[in-house]
């Protein structure tokens, strides 16, 4: 992106000019970025956000969301678009790419615009560290991971700031990949492993773009905590539908996730109704729902939300400098 504002000095370029914000985000760490992301989980929870479900266009290769939301307690409103093309990497590309747009409420004036591809990988995996600290079982934990993108690697960064973790093991389809992200985590224990094996840890994440179940419903034990991310969009699953009858459903949105999340095909299919979700992580955090027993199979299912994406782009621009753009009434 080309900014062309070298001269505007005047007191009205002033008044009217917004922030472009380029990549990375210099200074977010996970710890506070978990912290915002819970805080305006809980917003949700109590009704406080206004966000409607993401729409979707498809694209030759992939596709593309716009994701609006205002939320009155950061005084924030704004929206995202997202691409997800899953052949990027052939292209030297990430799968995720982002630009956020942020408006004063007040008076719909710009405010910043954000490069928000980090920023995106970051809040998605704060939701699954906070869906570890409020639904995962133990202070301790095993922690396997299926998928070794950005994702992968982000999920595996939030979870640490929450659970202490003594051991990961990663499955991807290439073992190469695997080894990769494995070789970033040595001081965690970190290897590349069957997938078998991988889902039988105490904290299960999911970060592909699959459209068929290929985590197993016999290989997930009692008491096991799972992180959904991948299944972000209508027609994508990577669990077993036996594994949503055993286990605690908890979704980030009721109706994003009835659209778009993990437990989109089942429920389309017959395997699973909306009814049967028991809360979203928002109501956890409140107290008004979550795991009973250490027994108990729990399941997050992540697909991603605006107010997200709104919470940790304030974070960015109170954290990093920006390049003033002119923006005239």
């Amino acid at each position: 992106m080309r900014t062309a504002c070298t001269g505007f000095n005047t007191d009205r370029a002033k008044i009217n000019a917004m922030k472009y914000y380029p990549e990375p985000h210099l200074g977010l760490e996970y710890r506070d970025v978990n912290a915002v992301i819970e805080d305006v989980f809980a917003e949700h929870g109590r009704g406080r956000v206004r966000m409607p479900p993401k729409v979707y266009v498809l694209l030759e290769g992939g596709d593309f969301r716009t994701m609006p939301a205002y939320v009155p307690f950061l005084h924030m409103a704004g929206v995202k678009i997202v691409n997800m093309h899953p052949d990027n990497r052939k292209r030297g590309l990430p799968t995720v790419m982002a630009v956020t747009v942020l408006l004063d409420p007040e008076n719909g004036r710009p405010q910043a615009v954000l490069n928000a591809t980090s920023l995106t990988d970051m809040r998605t995996g704060a939701a699954g560290g906070i869906a570890c600290r409020h639904l995962a079982s133990g202070k301790e934990i095993s922690l396997g991971v299926v998928g070794s993108g950005r994702q992968a690697n982000a999920q595996i960064a939030a979870i640490a700031e929450e659970r202490e973790i003594r051991e990961v093991r990663i499955w991807s389809r290439e073992v190469a990949n695997a080894e990769r992200l494995a070789s970033m985590w040595r001081h965690l224990d970190a290897r590349s492993d069957t997938l078998e094996r991988v889902c039988g840890c105490d904290v299960l994440v999911t970060t592909t773009p699959s459209t068929s179940p290929i985590v197993k419903n016999e290989w997930i034990a009692d008491g096991t905590h799972i992180n959904a991310i991948g299944a972000d969009a209508p027609g994508k699953q990577e669990l077993d539908p036996a594994i949503l009858k055993r286990a605690l459903v908890f979704v980030d949105d009721i109706e994003q996730a009835v659209h778009s999340g993990e437990i989109n095909v089942p429920i389309s299919r017959g395997l699973f109704r909306k009814e049967e979700i028991t809360g979203t992580i928002g109501q956890v955090i409140l107290g008004f729902c979550g795991r009973r027993s250490k027994g108990e199979i729990t399941i997050f299912d992540s697909t991603g939300l605006a107010i997200q994406d709104i919470a940790i782009a304030r974070l960015a621009m109170q954290k990093a400098s920006g390049i003033d753009l002119p923006f005239p009434f």
